[in-house]
């Protein structure tokens, strides 16, 4: 007999809420989406630049962070079909000769290789068990040793946004730009982890609107 154990048993996140994630051992991770640029673009100059920034950033953090990287695979038999029905539509015998070139070339283009996608990520984790014990006013004289209390998750969160603005302003020197996801959007990406095939093709399972915040 196969112990078919539930995927969320292997997940160590106990619960997402105001776009924070919760792990299963009360440390707290905020998630930031990166911008990106097309660095061998750039002059030898820029490139130098830019490198010197990064370095400066990284050495100036004084807590941990995670940088991540996400390829996938980029469906667009939409966006083919699409193109086929322009083409049906168009009157202009010119039009439409140049729409079916342009299908046939993004045909050509996916049968020599995938389209992938890049997003780039940076988790910043804070862990307001520990540290918050140093803060005056944090913790809960009533609160269990180890709970994670209404006052202990925000004032962490507080800690965290600011942790988090911190390195938005560190990459902005690198010419990047950032976004801190929100709930849905973090429950979004660890569903699309877990389920590359399905987000490939855009489907996304319906969220319940308490936990959109």
């Amino acid at each position: 007999m196969i112990n078919r154990t539930p995927a969320q048993q292997f997940i160590p996140i106990e619960q997402i809420r105001e776009g924070v994630m919760v792990m299963k051992d009360k440390t707290l991770r905020g998630v930031l989406l990166i911008s990106s640029i097309n660095f061998a673009l750039k002059s030898d100059e820029e490139q130098e630049a830019i490198i010197y920034q990064f370095q400066n950033f990284l050495n100036s953090l004084d807590f941990s962070c995670q940088i991540v990287v996400n390829s996938r695979k980029v469906n667009i038999t939409g966006y083919i079909d699409k193109i086929k029905e322009l083409e049906a539509k168009q009157k202009n015998e010119l039009l439409k000769i140049q729409t079916a070139e342009y299908r046939i070339f993004i045909e050509q283009i996916i049968a020599n290789g995938s389209i992938m996608s890049k997003n780039f990520y940076i988790v910043v984790p804070y862990y307001p068990m520990t540290e918050l014990t140093n803060v005056p006013g944090a913790t809960d004289p009533n609160s269990k040793s180890g709970e994670l209390t209404e006052k202990k998750f925000q004032t962490g969160k507080y800690q965290l946004s600011q942790r988090m603005e911190y390195i938005s302003l560190g990459i902005r020197r690198c010419g990047l730009k950032s976004i801190a996801l929100k709930s849905e959007e973090l429950i979004e990406l660890l569903w699309a982890l877990h389920h590359p095939k399905q987000a490939e093709l855009g489907y996304y399972p319906d969220l319940p609107p308490e936990v959109i915040s």
